[in-house]
């Protein structure tokens, strides 16, 4: 593939700062390192048990610049955006295997010029689709029928709202998102997304603020219902609790604040082996804007390509040899496995 020369120079750019996150991660620390923290707790290493979802960022292009990202989206990212070219090769290799939902991830996916052409194409081959919206690109200039477009093919939408209140909201995604999202819920609500007596699925997405663990996600869900509902008017199907990952621009805030050490230290302390035993990179596979394969989008984000031996690009994709691949960690993987557990489908255990 023939990247542009401003491509190749970011990517050299994110290599480097993905390098120096690894050290920070991996390098001396009183934390224990994830595999060896495994052991002592009698876990055997994680291994994939097939693949059922194929989560794809297909760039780093984004109207919004989210304090928590763990991807470092923003407007200035135009270059790294997935091709035609290798959206073909992602559809060719879900319909050589047995995979039966496609996330498409960003930035904002809808901003990818080939978004429409790959959600067309994964509908025909009979897959769930997965739109991660920000909800406020719904509303900008060029992608008003959007929301026309996700309904007509049925794609499920998991729309970032960290919080039902307004001033919670803004502090994570910048001043004046919170209105904006509240205006996209309620367009999609008129389509039929959310209602109970529609296929139309809506599931909003809860990150903390501060450095915290989400707390109890059918909870949560309730009150984010009753708020939202009696302030707006919104509804939903379901709410998803996601813990803040300590990668990207969401650890270098960490460090700025001086709350890495306590952050880590947290995660650690609240590990639990039953949200350990149902982490989203055992069922899942992580495809990068140029075609790279990952274990999940967090490695992905560290530059932590699939272990020795195994495909390293979509083109080589091979379900035979992946489904059973070992799956590389580092001290990162506590963010998944903390408390209740925090995957790109919620809480793992209860």
């Amino acid at each position: 593939m023939n990247l542009p020369i401003l491509s190749l120079k970011r990517r050299g750019a994110d290599l480097a700062d993905a390098r120096e996150q690894v050290k920070v991660l991996e390098g001396p620390s009183v934390h224990p390192r994830f595999d060896d923290f495994l052991q002592t707790r009698g876990i055997a290493e994680l291994k994939a048990d097939g693949i059922e979802i194929l989560q794809i960022n297909v760039g780093k292009l984004c109207n919004m610049t989210c304090r928590h990202c763990h991807v470092d989206a923003g407007p200035d990212r135009k270059e790294e955006n997935m091709d035609r070219e290798t959206v073909d090769l992602c559809l060719a290799a879900i319909a050589s295997s047995n995979i039966k939902t496609l996330d498409l991830t960003g930035g904002a996916p809808e901003m990818n010029a080939n978004f429409k052409y790959f959600v067309t194409g994964a509908k025909k081959l009979g897959c769930h689709i997965i739109d991660r919206c920000n909800l406020t690109i719904l509303l900008a200039n060029g992608f008003t029928d959007m929301p026309e477009f996700l309904a007509e093919n049925e794609v499920e939408i998991v729309a970032s709202l960290p919080c039902y209140l307004e001033e919670n909201a803004d502090a994570q995604r910048g001043d004046g998102s919170f209105q904006k999202s509240v205006k996209a819920l309620k367009r999609l609500n008129d389509l039929g997304y959310g209602k109970s007596n529609s296929n139309l699925m809506l599931t909003l997405v809860y990150n903390p603020v501060g450095p915290s663990l989400p707390p109890d996600q059918s909870k949560l869900e309730s009150d984010y219902r009753e708020q939202l509902l009696s302030r707006y008017g919104i509804h939903f199907n379901r709410l998803f609790t996601i813990t803040n990952m300590p990668i990207s621009r969401y650890l270098e805030h960490l460090i700025d604040e001086g709350d890495y050490e306590a952050y880590m230290t947290k995660l650690v302390e609240a590990f639990n082996p039953a949200a350990a035993s149902g982490v989203m990179c055992t069922k899942m596979l992580s495809v990068g804007w140029d075609g790279r394969i990952f274990d999940c989008d967090f490695n992905q984000m560290l530059e932590l390509p699939t272990a020795h031996n195994q495909p390293k690009h979509i083109r080589d994709f091979s379900a035979d040899t992946l489904n059973t691949r070992p799956i590389v960690t580092g001290r990162h993987c506590f963010g998944c496995t903390a408390a209740a557990g925090s995957g790109c489908l919620g809480a793992i255990d209860g």
